[in-house]
């Protein structure tokens, strides 16, 4: 008896064009493959392996799927999933961690030079047919602090080089990757707030990292510098993050992630001007497909064959 797989695509995503693919490389696959929720629940009874986004799994989901083996992750946060009540111990959860690299460096940097250069106001005075002009500053020479060096951080900071940027982590590792000049403890953080133009934060949320950004921190950047945060809401203070926006001390700061999503419409970071918010859309991309596919394939053959130690990206097990 074959084993039932069950993909639950993302709204913006095609289920087909996944099945599509399944199909070529596993022939006799049994998968179901969808976009709709509801036809998902009535497959999650019979599903050895669910495939799908992290907030695409709650309580609902994982109490129905008595006969679940594999949670495969279709991103590199897997939070959401790690708590859930109803996800039992021998549940096997894996991540595609290491796809991220080009599009969430891509929106670091559309963050960085619209905060540098204030198009915002660019944007404004377009609108207003308003023609004002004022020196442009560069990246070229800038200073960037990364907190939290992962994979997604080792394809941002080589980008930062290639624009004459110098690129200090900050991480618990003492380790160097390419594209890093300097490598400082998590423990120094408020040092290099205090050199960098751009603090931009990556690293994982989890109890060590709550608030890890905080007013301290905050108080310590350097007059003008920017904030962006395209890891988690939780590792922010954004409280403490409007408190300094308002005082005029920061040059602006970019947000891609809240600490509540989507951000209410009530929500004062909306009307805060020194601030840019993009709806989470960090790890998104026109080819994200293609992107995680390999990952998938790779843990999707290893799990067939019961050769459960060549999966990879292991989260949980």
């Amino acid at each position: 008896m074959s084993r039932r797989i069950l993909y639950i695509g993302a709204p913006e995503a095609d289920a087909g064009r996944f099945a599509e693919r399944v199909h070529v490389d596993f022939k006799d696959v049994d998968l179901v493959a969808t976009n709709d929720r509801e036809v998902a629940l009535r497959h999650v009874p019979q599903a050895e392996a669910i495939i799908g986004h992290h907030f695409q799994f709650d309580e609902d989901l994982l109490s129905s799927a008595t006969a679940l083996r594999w949670i495969q992750s279709l991103t590199t946060g897997t939070d959401a999933i790690l708590k859930l009540k109803s996800l039992r111990s021998n549940v096997m959860v894996t991540s595609t961690r290491g796809m991220h690299g080009p599009q969430m460096s891509e929106l670091v940097f559309l963050q960085m030079l619209a905060l540098l250069r204030d198009f915002p106001r660019m944007l404004r005075n377009q609108q207003s047919g308003t023609w004002e002009r004022w020196p442009q500053p560069l990246l070229f020479g800038k200073t960037v602090g990364i907190v939290g060096v992962g994979a997604i951080a080792e394809a941002l900071a080589p980008r930062c080089n290639a624009f004459g940027m110098r690129v200090i982590g900050v991480s618990t590792s003492t380790r160097l990757p390419a594209g890093f000049d300097a490598m400082v403890g998590r423990q120094d953080l408020e040092q290099v707030a205090a050199t960098v133009d751009f603090l931009v934060l990556i690293v994982p949320y989890s109890a060590s990292t709550e608030s890890l950004v905080g007013a301290r921190v905050l108080g310590a950047m350097k007059p003008g510098a920017f904030l962006i945060n395209v890891a988690r809401g939780g590792v922010l203070d954004e409280e403490a993050l409007l408190a300094a926006l308002r005082s005029g001390r920061l040059g602006g700061a970019a947000l891609d992630v809240f600490r509540q999503t989507p951000l209410p419409a009530d929500d004062p970071l909306w009307r805060e001007p020194r601030l840019i918010v993009t709806p989470q859309i960090g790890g998104m991309s026109d080819i994200y497909l293609e992107q995680a596919y390999p990952v998938v394939r790779k843990n999707l053959e290893a799990f067939l064959a019961d050769r459960l130690d060549e999966m990879v990206n292991l989260v949980a097990h």
